[in-house]
């Protein structure tokens, strides 16, 4: 199966390592101009456009804080504006555990900050670029969620959990939305997936060892896992999918 986005635009938030930058690279490979986003890793961001560069693929790099509405705006007009073209495919990948804390010693402004990353950055993104998607008569725009939305995730990421089901709620809603003006949307709901700061942040050498102990595939997932099933949710082998949530965790939460 070759899976061509030739001509597309797309814009994969969170993009400077891990996830992202594997969803960046896969999708630059099958054809797609690329803008690759970034907070505060501009080193990595630009190892991502180099190696699509490297690659022959096309590329630009565009800061944006997106928990901030104007810098979303700012970011999504910048996009637009970089291929001369609106955006065709958008990956809402920027996400954090920010902190593990229990609800019992739970803050509003970390309650917020950890609902914004995961959440709101998810909203606003997809808000802003509808015109566009609009305006070409079609789109893809999957969402990034967690296997966390399931089992509630690890000690101290309850709200982390509780943002990423929000995450799959709402791409059930934008899918129904968005249906009639030929857009898509649809989820990703990772496992344990290495090769991430998530994992080389949060979680312990014990409870790798415990995660993979648990994973029936007998290895943890790397960002590769992820990055060819966005290519698949973006391209027209998926154009009668939407509303849709596929399960990457080496069936560790068969459903």
């Amino acid at each position: 199966m070759k899976i061509d986005l030739s001509n597309r635009v797309a814009l994969v938030t969170g993009s400077s390592g891990g996830i992202g930058r594997a969803v960046a690279i896969e999708l630059a490979g099958c054809g797609a101009k690329v803008i690759v986003h970034y907070l505060g890793n501009k080193e990595g961001a630009e190892e991502t456009v180099n190696t699509i560069h490297n690659s022959g693929g096309e590329a630009v790099l565009i800061q944006a804080d997106v928990t901030d509405l104007e810098q979303i705006e700012s970011l999504v007009d910048q996009s637009e504006k970089a291929f001369g073209s609106g955006i065709d495919i958008l990956v809402n990948n920027a996400g954090n555990l920010v902190e593990r804390r229990p609800i019992a010693d739970m803050d509003y402004d970390l309650y917020k900050y950890i609902m914004d990353v995961n959440l709101t950055s998810t909203v606003f993104v997809t808000k802003a670029v509808i015109p566009g998607m609009k305006a070409k008569g079609a789109g893809s725009i999957i969402n990034m969620s967690s296997l966390a939305a399931h089992n509630g995730g690890g000690p101290g990421s309850g709200i982390y959990a509780a943002s990423k089901g929000a995450v799959l709620s709402l791409t059930k809603s934008l899918a129904k939305e968005l249906a009639p003006h030929a857009i898509r949307v649809n989820c990703i709901a990772p496992g344990f997936i290495e090769e991430t700061k998530f994992h080389s942040t949060f979680t312990s050498a014990e409870g790798k060892k415990a995660s993979i102990a648990s994973i029936p595939l007998g290895r943890s997932g790397v960002p590769q896992d992820i990055s060819g099933i966005v290519a698949f949710y973006a391209s027209s082998y998926s154009a009668f999918v939407t509303g849709e949530t596929i399960e990457i965790n080496g069936g560790n939460n068969m459903r």
